[in-house]
């Protein structure tokens, strides 16, 4: 799935979830501090800032959506957490005087 047909099915289901809740648009802009045009853009488009989606998701009672992102990583034995790749960070620049 396209990216813009992710942000679209996530507008489409914030506007049908704020309807479901007899809420109107404006409500809705209200409760958030969203501006009502960014609110109108949103349920047209599905673009909208993270931080000003993840307050209209507060709204419409729908943040715990926002904790199964980026989930950690499951391993199926103990040999997959030994072999994993370990981090390593980058050299320190020094600064020649």
């Amino acid at each position: 799935m396209a990216p813009g047909d992710v942000a679209r099915s996530v507008a489409a289901r914030a506007r049908a979830r704020r309807v479901a809740l007899g809420l109107t648009q404006q409500e809705v802009a209200d409760r958030s501090g969203v501006n009502i045009w960014t609110l109108r853009r949103f349920e047209a488009s599905g673009k909208l800032a993270f931080d000003a989606l993840i307050r209209v998701a507060v709204v419409l009672d729908a943040i715990e959506a926002f904790g199964a992102l980026f989930p950690e990583p499951e391993f199926r034995s103990l040999d997959e957490v030994i072999d994993r790749p370990k981090r390593q960070r980058g050299k320190r620049r020094t600064v020649a005087t």
